[in-house]
């Protein structure tokens, strides 16, 4: 077979820095996903090894990873999400009766802002985890 053709089936590689994926501690992995991927719209990969995907869509992956012999330190995960599903989204916190902030302090529940034109809101995840969603990337000088 000749050598181009063996490559043929391969990924393109990507020619800029790319997040891929990154782990994401969690008392119970699999409630951490389960309930991040409804918030979002979105499911719950198969196990691979000790992690728990949850896809985003845009090539990265969240994988849940049970930390059980030390406290879960709190982390900020950022999504950016298209407009027209935000108001679903915190429709399904509200269900579940999660409290949404409009600020990342947490000062003004049940609060969305309205930053860059587009709108936010920041929540907590089953291990404390501080995520929001948006529907407009933050502008960078």
């Amino acid at each position: 077979m000749p050598h181009v053709q063996q490559h043929q089936h391969e990924p393109e590689l990507p020619s800029t820095v790319q997040l891929n994926h990154t782990a994401v501690y969690a008392t119970d992995r699999q409630l951490s996903a389960e309930f991040i991927a409804a918030i979002l719209g979105l499911k719950v990969g198969a196990p691979f090894g000790p992690f728990l995907p949850v896809d985003l869509g845009n090539g990265v992956t969240l994988d849940y990873y049970e930390k059980r012999d030390e406290p879960v330190q709190p982390q900020h995960y950022a999504f950016l999400v298209p407009d027209k599903q935000f108001d679903t989204m915190i429709a399904r916190l509200e269900t579940v009766g999660v409290i949404y902030y409009a600020d990342p302090n947490h000062t003004e529940p049940g609060h969305i802002n309205r930053l860059f034109g587009g709108r936010g809101a920041y929540f907590e995840d089953p291990d404390g985890h501080n995520m929001e969603i948006m529907t407009r990337p933050y502008a960078r000088p």
